[in-house]
Parts: C-alpha cells; sequence; structure tokens
C-alpha cells in the first residue's frame, strides 16, 4: 500500500478542543483535536454544503452550524440528522510535531 500520509499543519496550531480548516490538493479539510488525538473529515456537510469547521466540537461529535446536522470525527458517520449522508474520515498520524493525513484512504 502506498503512502500517501501529506504534511497539514503544526500539532500546536490546533489546540485541544478546537477545529481548523486547511486546503490540502483541492480538498478542504476540517482537522479536529479531541484530547490531542487530531482526526480529519471533509469540512462540507452532506446535508447542505455547510463548513463544518466553523461548528461546535463537542468530544467526537461535531455540529454544522447551518443546520445542527452532527458528524463523528472518527469515521464521518451521521449522528444527528437532517444530514443522511457521512462525510469522508482520513486517517490521521503525527511525526515531528505535524500533522499528516492521508489522501488516499478512508478510514475504516
Amino acid at each position: 500500500m502506498a503512502d500517501n500520509f501529506v504534511n497539514v499543519a503544526k500539532i500546536a496550531d490546533i489546540p485541544a478542543g478546537q477545529v481548523r480548516v486547511y486546503n490540502v490538493d483541492g480538498a478542504r479539510l476540517a482537522l479536529c483535536n479531541v484530547g490531542g488525538q487530531i482526526f480529519a473529515i471533509d469540512d462540507t456537510c452532506t446535508h447542505d454544503d455547510g463548513p463544518l469547521g466553523s461548528g461546535f466540537l463537542d468530544g467526537h461529535a461535531i455540529e454544522c452550524p447551518r443546520h445542527g446536522a452532527r458528524f463523528d470525527v472518527h469515521t464521518g458517520q451521521v449522528l444527528q440528522m437532517p444530514a443522511a449522508f457521512p462525510v469522508r474520515a482520513y486517517n490521521t498520524r503525527i511525526k515531528d510535531g505535524d500533522v499528516q493525513v492521508d489522501l488516499g484512504d478512508e478510514t475504516t
């Protein structure tokens, strides 16, 4: 399997309990810091294309600021409607203080 990890941010730039949005190779990613672990999902709500990175992070759930759809930042699965479809979630790792995201594979 190919290593598709790319550097996206510094871990220090994403405080615990916060979300930061980055453009990476044409994709808008919301990086979520949950207790020191970084999770990456698409920044676009599947309900109405709202900016998830502007939403509220509550533990492992992120809430879209437009209509309240909630998603699990681990898996991208819908936790609360009105969204009916998951967002894409990406594998991440921390290497030498850099947050790296695997753009080739989705999380399971």
